[in-house]
């Protein structure tokens, strides 16, 4: 008991430095923006912070706006919304030297100048990628990650990273560090995760390019409940040399390294500048394609899939209305919808989805959080993981004729056998194909689905880990998926509410409902989805949805 009660006191003592870190970091960047502007009291911060990416970064490149100006205006906001918000765990001090020796090297990449925020799993050296694990405090990168590097080399500079949900596999933003990161449009909604750092900072308009991670929504939640657009791309587009995954070695449901904005051109910029020859040097397992601007700027009309819901999770009202009308700005502009029909969406949450990130029976998850001093975030997923095989079976078997959804993850979450494994990712893979040959089928060029939305309360992700279904089936197919803000909750979508059901009116639709209320005003997107290595047709018909 003596030693137990020694090691929590050693594993608070940690936390207790490691806030004292973050508020120091807070101090620093006050400090720092109060200094610029004693020495610069006439720069407009507002006017520069207005600016979209592509013209200020045109600005910083051709010398008609100069580097600490607009890092330092960053700075500042970044501190407001921080806190405001919680989002941003570090700053990277060493951004000021980089600063000082970008102007002097005179080379000036793509994104010269421009400030950046990254997500605290992807590596930055000298800096913790804690994943919200009190056992990663205090063991600094020895380097870079890729995509770092790249972007250093581009001339942007990594300022702050940002906030995640202990252990990554969660779509809320809190742990027992660093604490809740909030909603900067509502402080009582959660920003989504696990990128929701990134989502609050970029949101509240603290960052003008963030990156993150996706495997199962990371990147598309906190998008989506923030109000911005983001990119997952193919997993291997990107580097990911150098980014923390949730469950090391799980290959069944494929992540994604991206970036966050708050318009697609943005990301365009920023897809155009990391697919260089400097990626393809440092990583070689990326294929060197470089961005096909060709394909980006057509102007061909488009032929594109859609769907209203996946039988699954049933949409809110505003999701439904938020298709409906794409669907129909498009065709007024000219392109031709086709109705898409998912099939078997439970079977591929089920056994692809949680089988697939849990196949060991969920033992490497519940290895990352020995030694930690609290799992309660986790709630039922933590407890389900904990219990025997013989009493998942037992369990999935009771609750099969009243709670099909809680047999169907209790019967994917036991261990599996090797040859189990490889027979997965062979149906995973039957499954790809089948997709794909059902495109080809109706001829399509990209596809236009639902996004999860408006935001969730805070705690309410945690309850509805079965809500991740329109997003995570871009994960097992590995297609490039982009989500763009398309229109706000009205009234009337919360009126339409109070009749919501759900299409298996268990626990989680009943929680699901209650999650939704109350959220007239707040942002609702849609996902715009391509064919594998297909990022710039995906970005093209993104920027299409943008503009109607």
């Amino acid at each position: 008991l003596l030693l137990r009660w020694r090691r929590r006191k050693g594993l608070w003592r940690k936390v207790k430095e490691a806030r004292q870190r973050q508020e120091r970091s807070l101090v620093q960047m006050e400090m720092a923006v109060r200094r610029f502007r004693e020495q610069h009291p006439s720069v407009n911060m507002i006017s520069i912070l207005s600016l979209p990416l592509p013209e200020l970064s045109k600005k910083l490149r051709d010398g008609s706006l100069l580097p600490e100006y607009v890092f330092y205006a960053y700075v500042g906001k970044a501190l407001q919304i921080a806190t405001e918000t919680n989002c941003i765990t570090e700053y990277l001090q060493e951004s000021e030297t980089q600063l000082q020796k970008a102007k002097l090297t005179g080379k000036l990449g793509l994104l010269y100048g421009v400030p950046v925020s990254i997500k605290d799993s992807i590596d930055c050296q000298g800096h913790d990628s804690t994943l919200g694990f009190i056992k990663n405090l205090n063991k600094p990168a020895a380097e870079d990650s890729v995509v770092v590097q790249v972007l250093r080399r581009q001339g942007a500079i990594p300022f702050v990273k940002t906030n995640v949900p202990q252990s990554l596999i969660s779509y809320d933003c809190k742990n027992l560090i660093f604490g809740q990161t909030f909603n900067p449009l509502l402080y009582t909604r959660s920003p989504g995760g696990s990128s929701g750092g990134e989502g609050a900072l970029v949101g509240g308009g603290g960052s003008i390019l963030g990156f993150g991670t996706d495997v199962g929504g990371s990147l598309r939640f906190p998008a989506a409940f923030c109000g911005i657009c983001a990119l997952k791309p193919t997993g291997n587009r990107l580097s990911k040399k150098g980014i923390i995954s949730g469950v090391l070695g799980q290959k069944a449901v494929a992540a994604g390294v991206g970036p966050m904005a708050k318009d697609v051109e943005s990301l365009v910029l920023c897809m155009r500048a990391l697919l260089c020859e400097d990626m393809f040097n440092l990583d070689s397992t990326v294929p060197p394609l470089p961005f096909n601007e060709e394909v980006y700027s057509s102007t061909q009309p488009l032929r594109i899939g859609y769907y209203e819901t996946d039988f699954f999770t049933m949409p809110s009202p505003a999701m439904r209305r938020a298709v409906r009308e794409t669907k129909q700005l498009l065709e007024d502009a000219g392109h031709t919808l086709v109705p898409f029909e998912l099939t078997n969406v439970d079977y591929m949450v089920f056994n692809f989805c949680v089988r697939g990130m849990f196949a060991d029976g969920a033992a490497s998850f519940l290895k990352s959080f020995k030694g930690e001093l609290e799992k309660s975030s986790m709630g039922l997923l933590f407890w389900l993981a904990k219990s025997p095989n013989w009493l998942k079976t037992v369990l999935s078997w009771i609750a099969k004729p009243c709670v099909p959804r809680f047999s169907g993850i209790l019967r994917s979450m036991r261990a599996s056998a090797v040859d189990e494994v490889w027979s997965l990712h062979h149906e995973i893979e039957e499954f790809c194909h089948q997709f794909i040959s059902q495109w080809k089928t109706l001829n399509l060029d990209v596809m236009l689905c639902p996004m999860l939305g408006p935001a969730l309360g805070i705690g309410y992700p945690g309850k509805l880990s079965v809500a991740v279904s329109y997003t995570m089936l871009y994960n097992v197919l590995d297609f490039p998926a982009g989500v763009v803000p398309v229109t706000m909750v009205t009234d009337e979508d919360e009126e339409e509410l109070k009749g919501y059901q759900g299409y298996f009116r268990d626990w989680w639709d009943r929680t699901l409902a209650k999650a939704f209320r109350g959220s007239v005003g707040l942002p609702v997107a849609v996902q715009c989805v391509a064919l594998p290595w297909q990022e710039e047709l995906c970005l093209r018909f993104m920027k299409e949805v943008e503009t109607l």
